[in-house]
């Protein structure tokens, strides 16, 4: 029993980390059918971010938290220059947004390469997030069930924007139909701006969360950029719950798997699990429902 505790906590863990990386994807995939492949840099972004505030900020506790705001912001940016300068000229061209996108992340590996050498860096944690914590009878790693809670936050503060927010409705009136929204009176160019802003926001506050249970490298967002798309795809575009249940659902299966097998192996395996997924219900686990005939 405590084994299987155990391992479902560990996928709840891994599910919540490609969650973090998934929102961001799921909200400019699913509303301007961009294949941002330097969402991945993004994150490296803020993952060099907590390195850079930690030498300023001494206090590891104080440091993390302020470099979840400034990696938000970092990365957020870095997505506006991106959206204003390339991609706005490819909508509705989503391979070329793919090179575009790639070409993108390989200068900015380069970059971080030039300013903070090949070599991985660390970045401390803090002292209330070392060791474990023993919760009914099962024991948890501190740093894992911070990143849970953050991306639990994180879903909720984005959940309640979309819903009860000007904002959030102009999102989802994008998402759903960009045609009818602009003769409602949306700017869907502003529209784009902010959504782009925040999605690439959060791949910074997922660059943080990763500092915590590993290295910063510059090839650190390629790890995760695969695996995100796949639980923007299997839960539904531009479905937050959609996102939310398939980076569970496969956090908690690879890690079952991985249990009596290798990392590899579980790899291939959920890989496999998805692509039959897809042929049975292609449009994902949650669809935007419309009055369209087709």
């Amino acid at each position: 029993m405590d084994v299987l505790a155990s391992q479902l906590f560990t996928g709840l863990s891994i599910g919540s980390i490609l969650l973090l990386i998934a929102l961001g994807l799921s909200l400019t995939f699913g509303q301007m059918g961009v294949i941002n492949m330097a969402h991945g840099e993004f994150i490296m972004a803020g993952s060099y971010t907590a390195f850079v505030v930690q030498q300023v900020i001494s206090s590891a506790g104080v440091s993390l938290f302020v470099s979840l705001i400034v990696g938000f912001c970092v990365g957020g940016v870095m997505g506006v220059v991106l959206e204003a300068t390339l991609l706005k000229r490819m909508y509705h061209r989503p391979l070329d947004t793919l090179l575009v996108t790639f070409g993108v992340g390989l200068i900015l590996q380069q970059v971080a390469r030039d300013i903070f050498g090949a070599p991985a860096v660390n970045v401390a944690t803090p002292e209330f997030l070392r060791g474990n914590i023993e919760v009914l009878g099962v024991v948890l790693t501190k740093s894992r069930l911070f990143i849970l809670i953050l991306a639990i936050v994180c879903v909720a503060i984005l959940a309640a924007a979309l819903k009860y927010t000007s904002m959030g409705r102009r999102i989802r009136a994008v998402v759903q139909n960009r045609d009818l929204a602009e003769v409602s009176g949306i700017s869907s160019r502003r529209t784009d701006i902010t959504t782009f802003f925040i999605g690439s926001g959060l791949a910074g506050v997922a660059g943080v969360a990763l500092t915590l249970i590993g290295s910063t490298s510059p090839t650190i967002g390629q790890s995760y950029i695969v695996d995100a798309f796949l639980v923007v795809i299997a839960g539904g575009l531009g479905q937050i719950r959609g996102a939310v249940i398939a980076a569970f659902a496969l956090g908690v299966l690879h890690a079952v798997i991985e249990y009596s097998t290798t990392a590899s192996i579980a790899k291939v395996l959920v890989f496999v699990a998805i692509i039959i997924f897809l042929q049975v219900r292609p449009q994902g686990l949650v669809s935007v429902k419309t009055r369209s005939l087709a």
